[in-house]
């Protein structure tokens, strides 16, 4: 499993740390045709963010994706919920959002992370996390 290699990887590019701050510019959120897991909590905290019902949240943003759901996209490859502010469900966005840009692919290599960060203004800016936080994030990612 990549999670696996990359936590247990002896020494790696990220050993010192990596920095970032999320600038809310949504490019996480563009272009990509993908999956965006919502596990069951998720979901309600979303529909009370968004004062809506739990069938009408699935009905209008959803399809079933292995035990839960994912919010859909727009045909462009656009979340449902990007805006021209950015997120429109920030304060309670799914746990596979709140853990970007550390994912296991991102951390698989300095390339892959310098790649990750062309298209992400908020890598190398911010706060800095440590080998061990980024250990914590990647074992909160949905598997």
């Amino acid at each position: 499993m990549a999670t696996e290699t990359v936590r247990h990887a002896g020494d790696c590019f990220y050993d010192g740390g990596l920095c970032f701050e999320c600038t809310r510019c949504g490019a996480c959120c563009t272009g990509a045709h993908g999956t965006i897991y919502v596990a069951p909590r998720e979901i309600e905290a979303i529909c009370s963010l968004l004062g809506i019902s739990r069938r009408e949240f699935l009905e209008r943003y959803c399809y079933p994706f292995r035990d839960s759901y994912s919010i859909g996209e727009r045909p462009n490859g656009d979340c449902f919920f990007l805006t021209d502010g950015g997120c429109g469900i920030y304060e309670a966005r799914p746990a596979q959002c709140r853990t970007w840009p550390f994912w296991p692919e991102n951390l698989s290599s300095k390339a892959a992370w310098d790649w990750a960060g062309r298209r992400c203004p908020g890598i190398g800016r911010g706060r800095l996390y440590s080998k061990g936080e980024i250990g914590e994030i990647l074992e909160r990612q949905p598997h």
